[in-house]
């Protein structure tokens, strides 16, 4: 380019950033640089965009950081009518009024304040520890929570500093886009930053794994199912991930039936039982089955009866193809309304039905498999000690979400130990867990495979120490 082409250029920037048509910075929207606010068709193009954003956000300081906090709980809160709507519009799953508070709740998400640096000080000096950010993250979405997973590991990952690349679950991509476009024309608007948050319009398995191998992209955070969870630990990379869950629940004869009823439903109803942590299935000690089943009614509960569970399964699941295999849920009753599993089977129940319950035997594959459906099968156990077992045998290693309801300080101990899981509820429902029912902060990502548990803005950093020796300490 010539030096009068660069003056040209230079003119139109001026007038357009005047108009409003491009940030100040004289990246215009819908270029390769800058995308259509911060969507991408491209890993490399939204990689090097994110990369700018990063050197952004940390020329700006943490002043920056907390304003993007801010705008996107905000938003969250504010256009959480709308932008629930359409999410369940575009994925066919879950409730319209969890959608939305899903969206409300993205208040809870920790943020900037959370981040809390360390020192120490003695004769030798003294030494601080900050963390600091690891750059640009690239991020895996699920359908299930597309936009509240999205809006929280944003607040968790620019409160430690980063920039991210998110890849989302392709039949949930155009809510998680139209989501990153909110957040950045508004984050624009207020701070001049652009591309701290990028997407890839178009996701594919291909855009996945160009994310994964990309040599700029230190750090991968992958929120889904087991597949994608595999394909991340296969890398090189430091991988932070929340794989699946098959959430069991104990009930045993000194618990409060009512409210372990209605703990239940609450848990399990939640958005149709999309979420990981919702209760899967329920084992009960043999003395108070039938009380429970009783109650489960009076709190907003159908109960099946064998034939019907048995014509729910048939329809739910399709067999295994051989002896190696294992049955598999049919999508489309993944996150379906009561309403609709019941019409599958030709059966109509009340308008207000939150949950579908029926006792099952452990063979039925509703016990084994993370089904996402408001269909929870009730185990008979003879005993609280067959309860804990066939609670740890079904949860498959997971290390995810146990719940037990009791009185017995005995059982409850002996039921978290052994279960071992990152989330362990207690006379509560499993939303508990994330501080929705009980008390505790929020996240959308709980890595259970890495260990690193419910995600906060600490999970996103790394240790960085900086000592003064001798003379120059403080003390």
């Amino acid at each position: 380019m010539n030096a009068n082409e660069q003056a040209i250029r230079t003119v139109v920037q001026e007038v357009l950033s005047k108009l409003g048509k491009i940030p100040a910075n004289g990246h215009v929207n819908g270029s390769a640089d800058n995308g259509d606010w911060g969507v991408f068709q491209n890993v490399d193009d939204a990689v090097v965009a994110a990369t700018d954003g990063f050197h952004q956000l940390t020329k700006a300081g943490t002043d920056a950081r907390k304003a993007v906090e801010r705008i996107i709980k905000q938003i969250c809160n504010d256009q959480a009518e709308e932008l629930g709507r359409l999410e369940l519009e575009e994925t066919q799953v879950g409730r319209l009024d969890h959608k939305i508070e899903k969206l409300k709740i993205v208040q809870d998400v920790l943020g900037v304040a959370y981040l809390k640096p360390e020192a120490l000080t003695g004769s030798g000096g003294t030494t601080i520890i900050e963390y600091a950010p690891f750059g640009v993250i690239g991020a895996i979405t699920p359908v299930t929570h597309s936009l509240p997973t999205l809006a929280g590991n944003v607040i968790n990952m620019v409160a430690a500093g980063n920039s991210v690349v998110f890849n989302p679950h392709p039949s949930g991509k155009n809510i998680a886009c139209e989501g990153v476009r909110r957040f950045n024309k508004a984050i624009y608007e207020e701070t001049g930053l652009t591309n701290v948050i990028t997407i890839i319009g178009n996701p594919t398995i291909e855009s996945a794994q160009a994310i994964f191998e990309h040599r700029d992209i230190p750090l991968l955070v992958v929120t889904g199912g087991p597949a994608v969870a595999r394909a991340a630990l296969g890398t090189r990379k430091r991988a932070i991930v929340a794989g699946p869950g098959n959430p069991p629940v104990l009930v045993d004869d000194t618990a409060d039936i009512e409210k372990a009823a209605k703990s239940i439903i609450a848990g399990a109803a939640y958005d149709n039982n999309l979420l990981c942590i919702g209760e899967k299935e329920v084992f009960v000690v043999d003395g108070v089955f039938n009380s429970l089943m009783e109650a489960f009614g009076r709190h907003g509960a159908f109960r099946l009866n064998a034939d019907q569970v048995a014509k729910l399964t048939a329809v739910a699941f399709d067999p295994p193809k051989d002896a190696s295999d294992h049955y598999h849920v049919k999508k489309q009753y993944v996150g379906k309304d009561p309403a609709v599993l019941a019409a599958a089977i030709g059966l109509s129940v009340p308008a207000n039905t939150q949950l579908l319950v029926g006792e099952t035997d452990v063979n039925n594959p509703f016990v084994p498999e993370e089904q996402m459906m408001p269909f929870v099968p009730i185990v008979r156990c003879r005993d609280t000690a067959e309860g804990i077992k066939l609670c740890e045998q079904f949860e498959h290693g997971f290390r995810h979400t146990a719940i037990v309801h009791s009185k017995n300080l005995d059982v409850i101990a002996e039921m978290g130990r052994v279960m071992n899981t990152t989330l362990f509820c207690v006379n509560g429902p499993s939303t508990a867990g994330l501080g929705v029912g009980g008390e505790g902060y929020l996240s959308y990502s709980i890595a259970t495979p890495t260990g690193e548990g419910v995600t906060t803005p600490m999970t996103f950093t790394r240790q960085r120490r900086m000592s003064m020796s001798d003379e120059l300490r403080i003390l």
